[in-house]
């Protein structure tokens, strides 16, 4: 099995946030990768999806239940490629991409109506509720990670990858062993941030000094149960 059933449907985690597992997606377009979006609802009740996946019938039902959608978080390079069929159906919603990401040649073929990068104007709408850091990498990375206090929980996209054996196919498994994608970035991206030097690593260590009770990000078994040490040893090869 190379996903996290139910998918497509809402699971509470805390305190006004949800999660969504949704895949495989196909790494390559070869290796089955399962995908995850985080679902946060503000104070005046509308919700910010972070790292949209599949643009589910039902799944949008329950979403209106709640509240309305208002924010669409394209939190780095490889998490955008649905934000435009959530668009199409929520077009009230704003649509913010990671610093650098509308100036690719595939993205601004996409013709996404994109409301502005993630960074001070963003911020100001969702604090305090939500705390933006974003770790910078060379050739024009960034992934902008989010840690929403009321569940203190920290969201990540790619920094952190977990995927376990119970639920990954055989390639899976082989792929994640050569990436290094076990607890840990794959080893590309690691390369990637650490080559940024100082701004990265003062970055990781905004993400430590958070201290979350869960940290949740887009592919692999997210950490539930002692979070805070788990991340630390994720992100010892940056600091």
């Amino acid at each position: 099995m190379t996903t996290y059933p139910p998918l497509n449907v809402l699971k509470p985690v805390g305190d006004r946030i949800w999660i969504v597992d949704s895949g495989p997606l196909h790494a390559g377009g070869v290796i089955p990768l399962p995908v995850r979006m985080t679902v946060m609802q503000l104070d005046d009740g509308g919700l910010l999806l972070h790292s949209p996946t599949h643009c589910d019938a039902r799944l949008r039902e329950e979403l209106q239940k709640l509240g309305p959608v208002r924010h669409l978080i394209a939190p780095n390079s490889a998490h955008w490629s649905f934000v435009k069929d959530w668009q199409a159906h929520f077009p009230g919603a704003l649509a913010w991409s990671a610093p650098g990401l509308r100036n690719r040649r595939q993205v601004k073929r996409a013709a996404i109506a994109w409301h502005d990068d993630l960074g001070v104007s963003s911020q100001s709408l969702w604090a305090p509720e939500i705390e933006q850091i974003e770790v910078p990498g060379i050739g024009g990375f960034r992934e902008v990670c989010f840690f929403h206090s009321p569940s203190s929980s920290l969201i990540l996209t790619d920094l952190v990858q977990n995927l376990d054996r119970d639920h990954t196919s055989v390639p899976m498994r082989l792929f994640s062993k050569l990436a290094g994608s076990q607890e840990k970035a794959p080893i590309y991206l690691r390369l990637v941030v650490k080559l940024k030097g100082k701004d990265a690593r003062d970055a990781a260590g905004r993400l430590m000094s958070l201290q979350p009770k869960r940290v949740i990000f887009s592919h692999g078994a997210w950490f539930e149960d002692d979070a805070d040490a788990r991340l630390r040893k994720s992100l010892d090869w940056l600091i």
